[in-house]
């Protein structure tokens, strides 16, 4: 799923969480230089990955969990010359309190989210787990401390790139803003850049699967990690244990469609939301009538673009400003009543700050400095990550991932076709989230894998999880994913709110854990009620 920088020179911003999501620039690994897709332990050069063991240490950080463990796996830098360099990744877990039946590896999403930082913040969520499994996560290559990537001065030309209408009104100055900053990513990103990606991170969870001694990878994806999990069951069938993807990721759509999809589904999120607010609230700032709520919101927004208020920044707040909040707050609905309340302090008292509380999820400038890095593959310290990173690694890994390369004549005329499409998927967010079709120009072609080759795999049966009101990954990509995966894919459709259903839904919650815990899957095509969701609506 696509998701969108700020306007904002201060901060980068997503409209996607950094915890669950996906997106967009970098180069790509073809299938081809993987040494064939799955070769795996019996790759030539390969055994001294397979080989390795995991050696676990209290977690350094005075903010880290004293019950969580790190420690860290080695790997190729190129599969397809695996006596070459290597990576370290960065790992962390918590052990297993019951009888250990193995491993249940995280990823939360992103891409470029650090799994490590994610578990030391939200690990009481898996507790549960640690009933029968050491609950593991991991920082993928070019992601917190596993060799981080960073575009330096071009996260700068990105956002001016992409700012308000600067790709529509001069998309050939925009396109030449990107071409500048995709050559200040690879300055910056050091040997990983070109060997980033879903198909390279699918190989690493395979050797991670050895290094922690389990036969099969049990495996637990959220939102982009829903990819690498499909990735992974392609190369390597015969070693999916039981594995559960959430907020189903597509395989198929191209980024601008990705766009379009993303831009539909916040738009299915905001509408809910103001039924809710109408209906839930006499003071409601946007009336007490849905359809005139859905014009307010598009007013509201054209009035900041045309006079702006102050910001906590000492920068104007714009429309797409609180656009971005908007689609922010709407990951979860257990944020609603705050997103209410801070609309009604931005239309009563022209304060934004409640808002840009939503919107301020990224990171800032200035970007550390080059000479703090390590590029040897060796763990970075925590300190030294590039403050872009989660930005730049999503970008990098989506356009790796991403066989599409138009040119800039082509580029250049599909922009007024792109708009109208995007508006009509959503008037609050098309135009917002437009210049995303952009970000990949400039950089090579990423690999065709994923889209041609990732079907009707062999496996176990694998869980999918999609949930009606996501935002971010739209219910129909759970069913998508699951008739192009095959019969291994059991679809639970879970009838609530919010991106992802594990953490939302006490529903979804039991039957993925039955699952992992006990081997019980549930029917395809059963269901979780939105009157079960944790957060009570």
């Amino acid at each position: 799923m696509l998701a969108k920088l700020s306007t904002r020179p201060t901060a980068l911003r997503w409209a996607i969480p950094g915890a669950l999501g996906l997106s967009l620039l970098g180069a790509g690994l073809p299938a081809a230089h993987a040494d064939g897709p799955g070769a795996g332990e019996s790759g030539p050069g390969l055994s001294r990955y397979y080989d390795q063991r995991v050696k676990w240490s209290a977690c350094a950080g005075l903010e880290m969990p004293e019950d969580l463990q790190c420690g860290k796996v080695t790997v190729p830098l190129d599969y397809a010359r695996p006596r070459g360099k290597t990576l370290d990744l960065a790992l962390a877990r918590y052990r297993a309190t019951g009888h250990r039946k193995g491993s249940v590896l995280l990823n939360f999403g992103g891409p470029g989210s650090s799994g490590v930082s994610e578990l030391s913040a939200g690990g009481q969520d898996f507790m549960h787990l640690t009933n029968g499994y050491d609950v593991v996560t991991f920082d993928p290559r070019g992601v917190g401390r596993s060799s981080p990537v960073s575009c330096g001065p071009g996260s700068a030309e990105i956002m001016a790139a992409t700012d308000g209408d600067e790709g529509v009104k001069h998309p050939r100055r925009a396109l030449d803003r990107l071409r500048k900053a995709a050559d200040q990513c690879a300055k910056h990103s050091g040997p990983v850049l070109p060997h980033i990606g879903t198909v390279n991170a699918a190989r690493d969870l395979d050797v991670m699967r050895r290094a922690l001694g389990d036969d099969k990878l049990n495996y637990l994806g959220f939102s982009y990690g829903t990819r690498l999990g499909a990735v992974y069951a392609a190369q390597f069938p015969g070693r999916v244990g039981r594995v559960v993807l959430d907020g189903v990721d597509t395989l198929t759509d191209s980024l601008p469609e990705q766009g379009v999809a993303g831009a539909r589904g916040q738009q299915t999120a905001l509408d809910n939301f103001l039924d809710w607010c109408v209906d839930e609230d006499i003071a409601c700032p946007f009336g007490q009538d849905s359809r005139q709520a859905r014009r307010e919101v598009v007013r509201l927004v054209d009035s900041l673009d045309e006079d702006p208020v102050p910001s906590a920044f000492g920068e104007p707040f714009t429309g797409q400003d609180l656009v971005g909040a908007l689609g922010q707050a709407l990951y979860s609905r257990e944020l609603w009543p705050a997103l209410e309340r801070a609309v009604a302090q931005l239309v009563e008292n022209g304060d934004s700050s409640g808002l840009e509380s939503f919107g301020s999820g990224g990171v800032g400038f200035p970007v550390r400095r080059g000479a703090d890095r390590k590029t040897d593959g060796a763990l970075t310290d925590p300190e030294n990550v590039p403050l872009d990173n989660l930005p730049a690694a999503l970008m990098a890994i989506n356009c790796a991932d991403d066989p599409d390369r138009p040119g800039a004549d082509r580029v250049a005329r599909s922009l007024g076709p792109l708009l109208r499409r995007y508006e009509e998927a959503s008037p609050v967010f098309g135009r917002y989230r437009l210049t995303q079709a952009l970000m990949c120009y400039g950089r090579p072609k990423g690999t065709d894998y994923i889209r041609d080759e990732v079907k009707g795999v062999d496996t176990a049966k694998m869980l999918l999880v999609g949930t009606r009101g996501d935002p971010a990954t739209p219910y129909r990509w759970t069913q998508e994913t699951a008739e192009r995966l095959g019969p291994s894919a059991v679809v639970l459709d879970n009838k609530g709110e919010g991106h992802t259903g594990y953490a939302s839904s006490a529903c979804v919650h039991r039957k993925v854990d039955d699952f992992f815990l006990h081997g019980s899957l549930p029917p395809s095509g059963s269901s979780c009620g939105p009157e079960e969701d944790a957060s009570g609506g």
